[in-house]
């Protein structure tokens, strides 16, 4: 951590241009460092009651449900949002955790294997897509989506990021199967699930 802000004053010496990629691996740094020690002290369970709480309300959550709703009028796909509050004890890994709550869920019991699911984890601040089968999707499209909307939540834009995330979704399942007819009745519910 010293040599990184030894560096910075090198750089602000030198070569301005280079001071913002510095400071921001620094500032990467620092939340890193502070994301450790708030998994290590157990504090980052408060940390996903306090977002819910604060940032998850109902009226945001039904928000979300509609325009999940409406995006799924366009495609054969089927999404689905969790949003994990607290993560459970068994020391899961966020993927991990994700393809069980994509089991659990049912998300992969569509008519042609077409459910999405898109998994928050509110206490571990992680996100992650799991796709199942019927949509032929390279990774790097998931990771788009998720480094778009990874940057709206670390600046507390929540609503705005899961929407944009959510169009997003509907653009992906739109190419990969709108040729397909769509799902009447709805396979999976909109609402979002709080876990």
């Amino acid at each position: 951590m010293a040599e990184a802000l030894a560096a910075v004053v090198l750089v602000v010496l030198g070569a301005a241009a280079s001071v913002e990629a510095v400071a921001a691996q620094v500032v990467a740094e620092v939340l890193q460092v502070a994301g450790k020690w708030l998994n290590q002290m157990g504090l980052t369970q408060f940390y996903g009651v306090y977002l819910k709480h604060k940032f998850f309300t109902d009226a945001l959550l039904q928000r979300l449900s509609e325009a999940i709703q409406a995006s799924e009028q366009n495609h054969a796909g089927e999404l689905v949002l969790a949003i994990e509050v607290q993560s459970p004890k068994d020391n899961l890994l966020s993927h991990e955790r994700a393809l069980e709550v994509f089991g659990r869920l049912k998300v992969w019991d569509t008519p042609y294997r077409t459910g999405v699911l898109l998994y928050l984890n509110l206490s571990l601040q992680t996100i992650e897509i799991i796709a199942d089968r019927g949509i032929e999707v390279s990774n790097t499209v998931w990771e788009e989506v998720c480094t778009q909307l990874s940057q709206h939540l670390a600046n507390k834009d929540y609503e705005k990021g899961l929407q944009e995330a959510i169009v997003a979704i509907e653009q992906v399942l739109i190419n990969a199967c709108g040729h397909l007819p769509v799902n009447t009745p709805n396979a999976l519910s909109d609402k979002p699930v709080v876990l």
